[in-house]
């Protein structure tokens, strides 16, 4: 196969609603190629009148979806499975465009969002409801689930396929309608899936696009016609989309930050953990909500842990996401870039040990470009802020613990639960952490253990406001409500009015 084709258009990007797409108001903000540091193109940027007019489309087009059986419906999303298997490459080159990730880990985030729309065409068989015949006498009882109508989502920078693709298909498919909020930093990739949409025979106005900043998150938080929100990004921001949804009535999941850890105990294969961290750490430029940001480095095996690190750290490849040699691409924008930075020179100021320091790698032939190389810290403490708050960049720290206990502890003391890993080859060390640490997805030898589509994604504490993670099962709960049914045909004689509480007979 050939050198994939890169993303290129320069052409403004707006809105997709009531099944078209609309130019939005004088409002423009720049999209840069983070590879280059250049504008590539604008966003239009809307606000309360582009969420109303989105909303409007999405509840006008909602009671002709919602009475439309599960089974067609999920006939109109395999239609989208299939062209989104057709065109995936032409979106992950968008998503290296504007996120900046090598394209092979773009095609990996699509084909998980693949995932779950492949789940989401299955969603009849979870709407069934349960039915008891003769729960008292004269009486059957059933339960249903109905969807919600108009809900909404609000998604990050670092996912622009895969988070969308974590509630639209299965919302879709339960029957709402749906306006998506992208992040304003990579859109295209949101109105190349409505376009998808569209063509997969999605009727009008039931899948809508408002690009935006925070006007448009606001009008979507207030409007009075949008049932449930879905957010994913920040911990601050999605606890205020979480207070404020719920004051408002709505329903709502807002999945926050994470500063996820990996325990290394002296017994684990130390190949297998060390390519893990590189490739968990460095990986996407660090910019992942399961990225491992922690290496909590048990008893005599830290130095030489972090001697096979710090070799791996400086022979990273950095470049062009596009070229498939490079290992690790840039930066999403220049401020992000800066944020990063600064959080290493924190580091080091706080006393840790900065072994490889990354700020201001240069790429040739790309000297404008959001890059940074991978820095690596030894000797953290949980006192610093390197250690407690997400960075969000290719900065790994490392923490030597005495004993798996100490390492648990740390873990289940840190204000995020979101993903945390353990490398051991002891059967009884894998079980015990498991069963013990308070963090809402685990892997075992397996460094970012994202679950597979029906299994649901969802941290615990400050990683998730809500009661509900992500997609699976928990998603269908999410964009459903449950409707129970008492049904009595009495005989023709009546039976005159009945003042007590009823009771099975």
């Amino acid at each position: 196969m050939g050198a994939p084709e890169a993303f290129t258009s320069t052409a403004d990007i707006g809105h997709f609603i009531g099944g078209k797409p609309v130019a939005g108001g004088a409002r423009r903000q720049p999209v840069y190629n983070p590879a280059t540091g250049q504008v590539a193109r604008q966003i239009a940027l809307g606000g309360q009148a582009e969420v109303d007019a989105a909303v409007a489309a999405a509840r006008a087009a909602f009671p002709g979806w919602a009475n439309t059986p599960p089974i067609r419906r999920a006939r109109v999303i395999n239609n989208f499975l299939a062209l989104m298997n057709e065109r995936k490459d032409a979106l992950a080159a968008i998503i290296t465009a504007e996120h900046g990730k090598v394209f092979s880990d773009a095609q990996g985030e699509v084909m998980r969002g693949i995932d779950i729309v492949e789940f989401a065409c299955g969603i009849p068989q979870l709407l069934k409801g349960d039915y008891t015949e003769q729960v008292s006498t004269g009486i059957d009882n059933w339960t249903l689930r109905q969807p919600l109508g108009v809900v909404a989502g609000i998604t990050p920078f670092n996912f622009p396929c895969m988070v969308p693709c974590w509630m639209f298909p299965v919302a879709l498919a339960c029957g709402n309608s749906f306006v998506l909020k992208p992040s304003e930093r990579d859109p295209s990739a949101a109105i190349f899936m409505a376009e998808l949409l569209r063509e997969a025979g999605l009727p009008d106005g039931v899948f809508n696009v408002v690009q935006g900043d925070k006007a448009a998150v606001d009008a979507l938080i207030e409007h009075p016609d949008v049932a449930a929100l879905s957010f994913v990004g920040s911990t601050p921001i999605a606890q205020s989309i979480y207070e404020r949804g719920a004051r408002a009535g709505k329903r709502v999941q807002a999945l926050g930050g994470a500063k996820n850890h990996m325990v290394v105990m002296p017994d684990a294969d130390l190949d297998q953990a060390v390519d893990a961290l590189i490739g968990a750490a460095y990986g996407s430029a660090g910019e992942r909500c399961m990225a491992i940001s922690v290496a909590l480095l048990v008893g005599d095996i830290a130095d030489t842990v972090v001697a096979r690190l710090a070799e791996r750290a400086r022979a990273l490849s950095i470049g062009n996401g596009m070229d498939p040699a490079v290992e690790m691409g840039p930066i999403v924008a220049r401020a992000a870039l800066e944020r990063i930075e600064n959080y290493i020179a924190l580091g080091a100021a706080e006393g840790a040990t900065l072994v490889v320091d990354g700020r201001g790698h240069k790429v040739k032939g790309h000297e404008e470009g959001f890059f940074t190389g991978g820095t690596l810290f030894d000797h953290v403490t949980p006192e610093m802020r390197i250690y407690k708050e997400e960075i969000f960049g290719p900065v790994l720290a490392c923490v030597r613990v005495k004993d798996f206990a100490e390492a648990v502890e740390l873990i289940n003391a840190h204000e995020f639960g979101n993903g945390v890993a353990c490398y051991t080859r002891d059967g009884n060390i894998a079980r015990e952490f498991a069963r013990r640490i308070q963090v809402g997805m685990v892997g075992i030898n397996v460094p970012i253990p994202v679950p597979m589509a029906w299994h649901g994604f969802g941290g615990w504490k400050r990683s998730l406001f809500g009661d509900m993670h992500a997609y699976g099962e928990e998603g269908v709960r999410f964009y459903t409500r449950q409707k129970s049914v008492m049904q009595r045909w009495p005989e023709s004689t009546a039976r005159g009015a009945e003042f007590s509480m009823p009771v099975a007979e």
